[in-house]
């Protein structure tokens, strides 16, 4: 049986380590840096890194339109950090241009900067989750449709809302993979 393809948005972050916690759970990583690169792929991850950068990417690239339509079309997607950004419905502290899948207010950078970065143990429905914070996004007004799953100081950390998953942290920067086979688990 041939492994699930999954793609990874290449303008910026960590797709690499993103792509070694894919293959831990069974999914062939493909990077997507143009709108053919969405074929046949399951699923969808928005890695971390600077969301203006990307958002500037995703608009150069002509990716926008395409992206929302493959998430339209029932695949599932995961934003980490400031992939969570570009999921959300409104963002705050600088605002980018967002795919508004998932309905929350993004506040970039909400933890600080660099040097405030962090990591902390979740509550919520994964046990035992360990989340890397780097620059982080913090998630606020949830709408009816949005599940909470993971929150750390009260904050929501990680939103579930149909098929898009959403985290302000880092999970593929742990060896914990249950968020990546979550992902998995949407598409099959």
């Amino acid at each position: 049986m041939n492994a699930p393809r999954v793609g990874i948005l290449a303008i910026q972050g960590d797709v690499a380590a993103h792509a070694r916690a894919l293959a831990r759970v069974g999914a062939e990583a493909v990077r997507v840096r143009r709108d053919k690169d969405l074929d046949g792929l399951a699923a969808l991850v928005l890695p971390g890194g600077e969301s203006t950068t990307i958002s500037k990417g995703l608009d150069r690239l002509h990716l926008y339109e395409p992206i929302e339509a493959f998430a339209r079309s029932g695949k599932p997607i995961l934003g980490t950090c400031a992939g969570a950004v570009l999921l959300a419905r409104e963002v705050e502290n600088e605002p980018v241009r967002s795919l508004g899948l998932i309905d929350v207010v993004a506040v970039r950078n909400a933890y600080g900067t660099q040097v405030d970065s962090f990591a902390a143990p979740a509550e919520g429905e994964i046990p035992d989750l360990d989340c890397v914070f780097i620059r982080a996004p913090r998630l606020r007004r949830p709408g009816a449709g949005v599940e909470v799953l993971a929150r750390v100081g009260g904050w929501p950390v990680f939103v579930r809302q149909g098929r898009a998953l959403a985290t302000t942290f880092h999970p593929e920067l742990t060896d914990d993979v249950r968020i990546h086979a979550m992902l998995l688990d949407l598409a099959s």
